[in-house]
């Protein structure tokens, strides 16, 4: 099973072309469930799973208060690995044929306003420095381009087009996109490359955004960063750099733009994923018809 569990590594970061932290979550899921089903007997092999032994770890999931949501994306985990040992003749038949996800609340995310990124952007809490101009650029490549975390952090110096105005971003599955980047963005990143050509040592010459001290940004890093600065302007609960790309998808569905063009910037393989940023623009369209709307004024 060893070599079964290797080649299915090779199989998701170069077959199907995976991050590192994406194969991770799969390989741990496949090692928890390992775990599980030899609880009761060591030698239990995964190749050997019935569906039984299946239903028996989501059940216990459940009970220890997982989340269904949470709970899926580990089956979701298990039917990738037995669809490869299918694909790969180790079995003949998936025990995960049977399951059907457990029933989840769709969550609409409320993004932040125009005038929530407008103080953010206008906050007297950039100083002139590298550390500044970097913070507020980072906030402005999110809510500019709709960029993913990973995304933004995986940029390189060289992804910058300055004479096309565009960025190139490589996201899921290393699949490419082109985005635009307006004047102001421009601006900005031309003051932040000025800035970070004068940091000493720099360690990931390649990697466009940096510490003070010259290295790759974290998630955990642009996350706080993003939290920090949000907190000042907003109440929402929710304030992390995915929800500036909700924003992001949300403003410009308001502001008139059409579904499959945001698509394109976002980088979403169907319209299906992108639909669920027009939640947001019907939430606001049906407070303006209620407001405009004369059979609704005159109370009739």
């Amino acid at each position: 099973m060893v070599e079964s569990k290797q080649a299915y590594r090779d199989y998701l970061s170069k077959e199907k072309n995976y991050s590192p932290l994406t194969v991770r979550a799969y390989l741990d899921d496949v090692a928890a469930f390992e775990q599980f089903i030899q609880q009761d007997d060591a030698g239990a092999l995964l190749e050997e799973v019935v569906y039984a032994q299946v239903r028996g770890w989501v059940i216990l999931l459940v009970d220890n208060g997982v989340a269904n949501k949470s709970v899926n994306r580990k089956m979701s985990s298990l039917k990738s690995f037995y669809r490869f040992l299918l694909k790969a003749g180790v079995i003949e038949v998936s025990p995960m044929q049977k399951h059907k996800s457990l029933k989840t609340e769709k969550k609409v995310q409320i993004p932040f306003s125009e005038k929530e990124l407008a103080d953010v952007v206008d906050f007297n809490a950039y100083p002139d420095d590298f550390e500044g101009v970097r913070n507020r650029l980072i906030i402005e490549l999110f809510y500019a381009t709709g960029m993913r975390r990973a995304e933004l952090i995986g940029l390189k110096v060289s992804s910058y087009d300055v004479s096309n105005a565009a960025i190139k971003v490589l996201g899921k599955r290393n699949k490419e996109r082109i985005v635009p980047v307006l004047p102001v963005t421009a601006g900005l990143l031309a003051q932040y490359l000025n800035k970070r050509a004068g940091l000493e040592n720099i360690v990931d010459r390649d990697m466009l955004i940096l510490t003070s001290g010259g290295k790759k940004v974290s998630e955990s890093f642009v996350y706080r960063l993003i939290n920090r600065y949000f907190s000042v302007v907003s109440a929402k609960v929710k304030k992390s750099p995915h929800v500036l790309r909700h924003t992001f998808a949300t403003h410009l569905l308001n502001n008139g733009a059409d579904l499959n063009s945001v698509k394109e910037l976002l980088g979403h393989a169907s319209l299906s994923s992108t639909q669920i940023y027009t939640h947001s623009s019907l939430a606001q369209l049906k407070e303006v018809y209620k407001d405009a709307h004369p059979r609704n004024r005159n109370g009739s």
